[in-house]
């Protein structure tokens, strides 16, 4: 998973701490998948996603944007400077999504080159890793690049909607034994009830803005949904 932010000063993530939280996410995944080739993928994955969301940033100048590893969790894109307004910050919010889908083009290759099943599997998992993401819950994604669209509607829209999202995932991260999971997304639903306010400063998404927010959001997720059904598809053959 994988998440972005803004910040005036950021100072970078020490090779020795990137290298550790790399291998503690990665243990994670084996322990719920029991494949390397998977976890190859997803860390592969959260990679390119959050290339996407750095790129965006330096080209709005947010940058130069900085990669983090976080255990257990995934990735974080900051930037130097916070966006200028809610619509660079949906397309920063997006770019980690579109960009990320990248990442499975050398898993289709490897399947095309041997035939086996397992990197199907690694494309599905990286389809899925990064519509997940698309979620309108705190600290993922969706709640950037949905959240601008839903306040213009009504405020207390986007407040109910990332609140009633961010606690079924907290349900279904439990339910599937995903504690950690269920945790960290718990920990972001409770700093943004406490928080309040969540919209960032700037200038605020005028009416086309919202409507293209909204058009990039159904494409970024039908490009998920078609990528992973790539996935499926040969393997159900």
């Amino acid at each position: 998973m994988a998440s972005t932010s803004a910040h005036p000063v950021v100072q970078g993530q020490s090779p020795g701490w990137a290298l550790l939280s790399t291998l503690l996410l990665g243990g994670l995944i084996y322990y719920w998948t029991r494949s390397f080739e998977i976890v190859a993928a997803i860390l592969f994955g959260v990679l390119v996603h959050e290339v996407g969301h750095m790129l965006a940033m330096n080209r709005l100048g947010m940058g130069p944007a900085r990669i983090f590893i976080v255990p257990f969790f995934g990735g974080a894109a900051i930037g130097q400077r916070p966006a200028e307004s809610e619509w660079h910050g949906v397309l920063v919010a997006l770019a980690g999504p579109a960009f990320g889908l990248l990442a499975t083009i050398p898993f289709f290759g490897l399947y095309a080159f041997s035939g086996q099943g397992i990197w199907l599997a690694c494309v599905i998992a990286i389809a899925f890793i990064n519509l997940l993401n698309l979620l309108p819950a705190p600290m993922l994604d969706g709640s950037r690049a949905l959240g601008a669209v839903l306040a213009k509607i009504h405020p207390l829209l986007v407040k109910a909607v990332l609140v009633i999202i961010g606690g079924l995932a907290v349900l279904w991260g439990v339910s599937n034994g995903s504690w950690l999971f269920a945790l960290f997304l718990g920990i972001a639903l409770f700093s943004y009830l406490k928080r309040g306010d969540w919209r960032p400063e700037g200038r605020r998404l005028t009416v086309g803005e919202a409507f293209k927010s909204t058009a990039l959001f159904v494409l970024t997720a039908g490009a998920c949904v078609g990528v992973g059904l790539l996935g499926i598809l040969p393997g159900a053959e």
